[in-house]
């Protein structure tokens, strides 16, 4: 599919998938929620936090359909704040004073000042921006989370289904990752809808990403959230156990930094093929079984069953939340109907 046609599935997906009265679009509203505004202006912002700091400026077509995906997770966000909000459960001005102190921890007043001019964002914006946040993680706290429990009998059938898994012929790494790539491509995407389209972008998504790791943020909620590794991201971006031998082949240089992390340590960015990774030791391991009775082995496991049943809920809670709102994009219905009348 080319880009045109990849556009123009979205453009109409956007208008069909979303329901909306027929009237005309209030003035400089980009779309409603049940009721409530996204205002132009509050895309415009939105757009620059990501998008302002480009070096090369966008076709047309290319700075609409960037609007699109943004202004689609934008919506999406709203659905959850105002579920969130319905719930008592907006963020309070002290855990959010938290957040922006943890944040600002692993850098200098300087190095923090560029960081939010990279993002063209004032601490308002950052505030306010984690308040949404810190609430939607609140909902899916109570409303998913909370909700999910593991038996032992689960632990026990997942062992058995992968007893060698947990067997190790040489000394191995216990990784997790976060990727992030700067293709413009609607089949790469990750939880948040939050995507980078240029190697620029990429970059300084992930330097944000290594210092909300590196600030104590939990590394599989990112991973969950930001990475963009379908095989690894709904596991909290778990890689399992690798050889340190594997490792030496795939790039001694890497195995060589790996193997400088103290477990709990996190990797500063690498470059790949593909974009960028940051990499989590989780643990180190010595050659030989790894038994069920293992505690560690148990909760590697329940780990990864519960990230597995949080992913999926949280998918089809993003469904069911979308099925209830009353949504009216009217971005989208706008292009579609001036398409070609240029």
């Amino acid at each position: 599919m080319n880009k045109r046609a990849i556009f123009l599935a979205l453009v109409f997906g956007a208008v069909l998938g979303l329901s909306g009265c027929k009237k005309a679009a209030p003035a400089n509203v980009a779309a409603e929620v049940n009721g409530k505004a996204i205002t132009n202006a509050d895309l415009d912002k939105q757009y620059q936090f990501q998008f302002g700091n480009m070096s090369e400026k966008p076709s047309e077509d290319q700075l609409t359909y960037q609007k699109l995906e943004m202004l689609r997770t934008m919506i999406d966000n709203e659905i959850m704040l105002q579920r969130a909000e319905k719930l008592n459960l907006m963020a309070t001005e002290s855990e959010v004073d938290s957040k922006f102190n943890e944040l600002k921890t692993p850098y200098t007043q300087e190095e923090f000042q560029k960081q939010m001019q990279a993002r063209n964002m004032t601490v308002e914006d950052l505030k306010t921006q984690l308040r949404k946040e810190l609430s939607v993680s609140k909902l899916f706290n109570k409303e998913i989370t909370s909700k999910i429990t593991i038996a032992d009998k689960e632990v026990s059938e997942f062992y058995g289904a992968n007893k060698a898994n947990f067997h190790l012929a040489e000394p191995h790494v216990h990784l997790a990752q976060i990727v992030v790539t700067p293709r413009a491509d609607p089949n790469v995407r990750n939880l948040r809808g939050d995507k980078a389209t240029t190697d620029e972008q990429a970059r300084k998504k992930i330097l944000l990403l290594e210092g909300r790791a590196k600030g104590g943020e939990d590394f599989g909620s990112l991973a969950q959230n930001f990475s963009e590794d379908p095989n690894t991201a709904a596991n909290g971006g778990d890689l399992g156990f690798i050889g340190e031998s594997s490792l030496e082949k795939a790039n001694p240089e890497l195995r060589k930094m790996v193997m400088s992390l103290q477990p709990g340590q996190v990797s500063q960015p690498i470059k790949t093929e593909e974009g960028y990774r940051i990499l989590k030791v989780i643990s180190k391991e010595p050659a030989g079984q790894r038994e069920l009775t293992d505690p560690r082995v148990q909760q590697s496991i329940r780990d990864q069953l519960i990230n597995r049943k949080d992913q999926l809920l949280r998918a089809a809670y993003y469904e069911m939340a979308r099925n209830e709102a009353k949504v009216a994009n009217h971005l989208a219905t706008s292009v579609v109907t001036n398409w070609g009348k240029k």
